[in-house]
């Protein structure tokens, strides 16, 4: 599937595919740096409480109310002359007691928490200017947000980074890593508010998530919904290099200004990067609003792309060793041609070889190949299942880096 970016780009370029979703490019070349690690996560929160349930699904809410009154009413003429009435009575307030204005764990109570750590970036460069999100990591102010949003500052741009208590700082670009869509930035700030970050490994489809940025650049803007599928083959991008992601898809409205901010979840950690929005065409200034298909880049790989990142001013992309005929279609991915000596040829792929499954995931095409290597690290060994003139293999491979 491919998509397009929700922040700022060039303008749209079709991906070959039946169904019409538009595309828009990063840009510009990262500038590197250097710093230190990512910090510790902060201990887990309690979950959403009754107070965000009831917020997010209001609508129905109303429609269960009507639908309860019609059938009380029918229960009371039934049974009123067998059951006797009756009476409720409601527990009387402690003196002195004041009710919370916020529930704990509520969707307003984890915006509140994570909001001062959640930041604007006005991004001027050479190629370009826009709005997006990001988010500080740490309280020697490390951001996280996408390369698309920040890259374009590397060739002699400026990054201002606007915070939710209404000052500014410059911002530096410490690296970014356009195949992953990640960028890092850096304010001369200490003892700054951070967001803990949480793990995607143990997402369940149905999760409930809030995204929080800037769309359009109205700053502090909260959305809610839910994790709508995991897993997702997205590719991003058309001009200079392509982003693989292997998204968390949601349908928490993600908009243009929504790029880098990021998708929490119900104990408000970190389990995505907002990257990415599926279209079904663009307005006139080459924008398009959400559908309902938005798109992050789990947090677990991005944590691995920020910690290099920071350590080293640039990051690994793991790779197989093969080029990959992408005009085919699926199922599997075909193998064009095999890298001398790379890890492939060590593993005994060849020329013609198709590709059917990494880990017993069988594959639809070479983009959830490209994609579900990329979620792993260099180093890294998986199991490849090949299918060569009518004979089925699995064969191991240890992932080098690009």
């Amino acid at each position: 599937m491919s998509a397009q970016y929700p922040g700022p780009g060039m303008g749209p370029v079709t991906y070959p595919e039946a169904t019409p979703y538009s595309v828009r490019p990063p840009s510009a070349q990262p500038l590197y740096g250097s710093g230190a690690g990512l910090p510790p996560t902060r201990p887990p929160r309690r979950g959403l409480g009754a107070g965000a349930v009831i917020g997010m699904v209001v609508g129905a809410g109303l429609i269960a109310v009507t639908a309860g009154t019609i059938g009380g009413g029918v229960g009371y003429l039934v049974a009123r002359e067998t059951l006797p009435p009756a009476t409720v009575e409601a527990p009387a307030a402690q003196a002195g007691a004041i009710l919370p204005s916020v529930m704990p764990g509520s969707i307003a109570d984890i915006a509140a928490d994570v909001q001062p750590a959640v930041v604007q970036l006005n991004v001027v460069g050479g190629q370009g200017e826009g709005t997006g999100s990001g988010f500080v990591i740490s309280d020697d102010g490390y951001i996280i947000t996408n390369h698309h949003v920040a890259g374009v500052a590397g060739s002699g741009g400026s990054i201002e980074v606007a915070f939710s208590d209404g000052t500014t700082a410059d911002g530096r670009l410490v690296g970014s890593n356009p195949g992953y869509d990640i960028a890092v930035v850096k304010v001369n700030r200490t003892g700054m508010d951070s967001v803990p970050l949480g793990s995607s490994a143990d997402l369940n489809v149905g999760d409930a998530v809030i995204a929080v940025g800037s769309p359009l650049g109205l700053t502090g803007t909260v959305t809610t919904g839910i994790v709508s599928a995991l897993n997702r083959p997205v590719t991003a991008g058309g001009q200079g290099e392509t982003a693989f992601i292997n998204a968390i898809q949601t349908d928490a409205a993600i908009n243009p200004g929504n790029s880098g901010g990021p998708l929490l979840n119900g104990n408000g950690e970190v389990i995505g990067v907002n990257s990415a929005i599926a279209t079904m065409g663009v307005g006139a200034d080459g924008q398009a609003g959400s559908i309902g298909l938005g798109f992050s880049i789990p947090i677990d790989v991005a944590k691995r792309i920020t910690q290099e990142i920071i350590e080293t001013g640039s990051s690994a992309t793991p790779i197989i060793g093969v080029t990959l005929d992408t005009t085919m279609t699926g199922p599997g991915a075909l193998v064009q041609d095999v890298t001398a000596q790379g890890p492939a040829d060590a593993a005994g792929l060849r020329t013609g070889d198709l590709i059917t499954k990494v880990d017993g995931t069988v594959l639809s095409d070479a983009t959830q190949l490209i994609v579900t290597i990329r979620s792993k690290a260099p180093g890294d060994t998986v199991t490849l299942t090949v299918e060569r003139d009518g004979q089925t293999a699995d064969l191991d491979l240890r992932l080098a880096s690009q």
